[in-house]
């Protein structure tokens, strides 16, 4: 299946540079925008643009079925997510594939077997890539927490296995505080993602937050793009995004980078669509 004609289901920054690099590979595009968005820089550049809904994103960009709906009015083969949004939403990705339409990203299968954190982290360890210190898997009762925090030594942190965003996260500095917060990060986790299933990590303090950016093809070939540090947050969002990375050495940076090839292999992860990374 070819891609002639690619709705971008985003908006923005992300959605321009979409736009342009279609524009350089001589590929259609597809804006779609909320009401209040109608007259964006993104709706401008592509060569068409329909609206999905009213200003709210749940009404907009989070609607499926509108967007959906789109790419058969503009007749659009392929719909790129972009980021956030529904560009991790197995859903989107599965329907997009029951409905003939390339999602570019990952298959459904593989977001499912991701976004469950304790999952994805129990393949990794099974695949021998380096992963923190914590549960195997989802803890199952209180009980199984306080055992496997001091099994571990605090602080520990509980985090939501289908969390993101800073969502559903605790830190613990002893059996009791455990005890206190294990319902609320249960309760944060139902309420965030619909899931309470939770998992545990040594909490490492004052760490720095380093990325690896890979790119996966459909034939095999994942290369990775460098590391980005990304200490500098805020509320557990991140503010600022810089490369290289000035707390590890290429030493370090290159095991990261091997490392992240392997997760990705072991996850069958792809990136492209009917792309090669290498030419043969």
């Amino acid at each position: 299946m070819s891609m002639n004609k690619i709705l971008i289901a985003n908006r923005g920054e992300i959605a321009v540079r979409i736009i342009r690099a279609c524009k350089e590979m001589n590929i259609k595009t597809v804006a779609v925008y909320s009401e209040i968005d109608k007259d964006a820089l993104h709706t401008r550049l592509a060569d068409e643009a329909i609206c999905i809904g009213p200003a709210p994103a749940n009404k907009s960009y989070l609607n499926i079925k509108n967007i959906i709906q789109a790419a058969y009015v503009t007749k659009a083969d392929s719909i790129h997510p972009g980021f956030g949004f529904l560009s991790e939403n197995s859903k989107f990705a599965k329907i997009c594939e029951e409905s003939n339409i390339k999602f570019i990203g990952p298959k459904s299968e593989v977001i499912d077997l991701l976004g469950n954190k304790s999952n994805a982290k129990e393949m990794m360890k099974k695949a021998g890539v380096p992963v923190i210190q914590g549960s195997n898997g989802s803890v199952k009762s209180l009980k199984d927490a306080i055992c496997i925090a001091e099994e571990i030594g605090y602080p520990i942190i509980l985090k939501a296995a289908a969390g993101g965003g800073g969502k559903g996260i605790r830190i613990a500095n002893s059996s009791d505080e455990v005890e206190k917060q294990y319902e609320i990060v249960k309760q944060e986790a139902k309420n965030s993602f619909n899931d309470d299933e939770i998992y545990i990590e040594k909490f490492i303090q004052n760490p720095r937050h380093v990325e690896i950016q890979i790119v996966a093809d459909e034939h095999g070939n994942i290369i990775h793009l460098g590391e980005r540090d990304c200490t500098i947050q805020r509320n557990h969002q991140k503010i600022i995004e810089e490369t290289p990375s000035t707390a590890i050495d290429e030493k370090i940076a290159n095991k990261m980078g091997n490392a992240a090839i392997k997760a990705a292999k072991t996850a069958d992860y792809t990136s492209l669509r009917h792309s090669r990374i290498f030419s043969r």
